[in-house]
């Protein structure tokens, strides 16, 4: 979540940009995300930096360690006193780098300003074999242009960015991504097809309720910006970073991760922050994860994932398969039915969804939590409150949580009903001490101990039985008890007094103000 303070100073950036002659807002957006990857490669290499010092061992660097390549770095080049020099610094060097960028390595120049590798070990060969040419970040970078017209405007913006960065604010903030989403909400197209980002600490409660391991292959179908494969390359490093082998380090930084999405802006974005996590070569493409193009079957152990609410697709482009599941047009129910097939068996799956997807009557929704409850086993439904996406949209969702079996396995499914996540349920989304998400997590890892929980508590099982005989209903409130608390009032003859009392007493008062007024 971020401030009005942050939002504010995100203003001042994009009018300045919109003064300067770039009206489009997409590519305003594209830009800005440029340099804050720019600033943020430079943020990284400081990190690198201290740790080199702390450790006293030579560690793998960003930028090569010469007088062209230290001058790409953010604080060097932005504290240059020429306008144009730092603009044609920015075009003829700095963008052409990192679109060359090259696991994780940023290439060099030579004295003729020719771009140039200095270490074929690191950074591969001029050529480029498959393998570091066609990393997902060279692709989805290829056709980024640097637009930014006049040295004049990337002063303004540099300055603006080094001002927003100056701040505490962003500290411990999942800044790039908030920010993006904020850009992204001046757009008159912004959520029409429902796609809205997951607030950072519900993916990590996702990501906490799954548990994944350096062994797992993790995917979100519709990625946007990589946040769930960000917050589950955050978990493995926190819980196994120290004993992870070169086997599994490999894994981490190329299959472990795979995101899809339509949006080429988004696919950008997300190789950026990945390769910011040292994620060099994920398996980031473009692709209609629900059309007939996809045909992933039975690929991943994880699969993670927000996806469009309210999107329109093309019934003849709706994969066969998915259809047979549940035959609808509806993008929340065919993700569902993707989910289980892209899973292996074993699989997990902790997906968003809009609460009508728990209730509804259609024969497509029965159909699709039929198929959750009897052929797979349904772990959790973990009901949210409205304002979680707010200030940019006020959708009532919650959490479906379920194993890939292909035999079946529900017993008992887990309810939820959070009650507040950390933030207040309002626009402005401050931080509140009433948090439930700690306690979601350590119930759903302990529900031996919630089988004798009552149905008015917050959390409860409900059996398989129960919920197949009200049509696979899986809306909390079906099966919650409220608890109603007799109110005693006083005798009716006691109420009519106190009432005759008042009306003697507003008399009264009425006629000491007319004796006021006469006198």
């Amino acid at each position: 979540m971020i401030t009005g303070e942050i939002k504010n100073k995100i203003d001042k950036i994009w009018t300045d940009i919109w003064a300067g002659g770039i009206t489009n807002p997409l590519t305003i957006i594209e830009q800005l995300t440029y340099l804050m990857f720019i600033h943020s490669l430079d943020e990284k290499e400081l990190d690198t930096e201290s740790l080199e010092r702390d450790c006293g061992e030579r560690l793998p660097k960003i930028f090569p360690d010469t007088p062209a390549g230290q001058a790409m770095r953010w604080s060097n080049f932005s504290t240059l006193g020429s306008p144009e020099e730092v603009f044609d610094l920015m075009s003829l060097r700095v963008f052409p780098a990192i679109k060359a960028m090259k696991n994780g390595r940023l290439p060099d120049f030579n004295s003729r300003g020719q771009m140039v590798w200095p270490d074929p070990e690191v950074y591969g060969s001029v050529s480029g074999g498959e393998s570091s040419v066609n990393s997902a970040f060279a692709q989805h970078m290829e056709k980024a242009v640097f637009v930014i017209p006049t040295p004049l405007v990337l002063d303004k913006i540099i300055s603006g960015l080094n001002d927003l960065y100056k701040t505490e604010l962003h500290k411990g903030l999942d800044l790039q991504g908030d920010l993006y989403e904020y850009m992204l909400s001046k757009l008159s197209s912004a959520g029409q097809n429902g796609q809205f980002r997951t607030p950072k600490h519900i993916r990590e409660m996702m990501v906490e309720l799954l548990k994944p391991t350096p062994e797992d292959s993790v995917c979100d179908p519709s990625c946007g910006t990589a946040g769930f494969l960000i917050s589950t390359a955050e978990y493995i490093r926190n819980h196994y970073e120290d004993d992870m082998t070169e086997e599994q380090w490999k894994h981490f930084g190329s299959t472990m991760f795979s995101g899809y999405d339509i949006d080429y802006t988004m696919l950008r974005i997300s190789a950026m922050n990945l390769m910011l996590h040292s994620i060099s070569n994920p398996e980031i493409a473009y692709l209609d994860s629900l059309s007939k193009n996809n045909e992933i079957c039975d690929k991943y152990t994880i699969c993670l994932a927000n996806p469009p609410f309210k999107g329109t697709v093309d019934a003849e482009s709706i994969n066969d398969n998915l259809k047979a599941v549940t035959n609808t047009k509806k993008t929340e129910l065919l993700f569902i039915a993707l989910f289980l097939r892209i899973l292996k068996k074993g699989g997990q799956c902790a997906c968003i969804v809009p609460d009508g997807v728990l209730f509804g009557s259609s024969k497509a929704h029965q159909s699709i939590r039929r198929e959750l409850v009897e052929n797979h086993q349904l772990r959790a439904v973990i009901s949210m409150p409205s304002g979680v996406f707010k200030p940019y949209a006020g959708v009532s969702t919650a959490v479906l949580v379920f194993t890939k079996t292909d035999a079946g396995g529900t017993d008992k499914v887990w309810f939820f009903d959070m009650k507040a996540d950390g933030y207040s349920l309002d626009d402005k989304r401050s931080e509140i001490s009433e948090n439930d998400i700690p306690e979601i997590i350590r119930r759903f890892h302990d529900l031996d101990n919630e089988e004798g929980r009552v149905r008015t508590e917050q959390s409860f099982l409900v059996p398989k039985q129960e919920i197949v005989d009200n049509g696979y209903d899986l809306s909390i409130n079906k099966y919650k008890k409220t608890e109603y608390q007799p109110v005693q009032y006083p005798p009716t003859q006691e109420i009519l007094k106190n009432i005759r009392d008042l009306e003697s007493e507003i008399q009264q008062n009425f006629a000491e103000l007319e004796k006021l007024l006469q006198s």
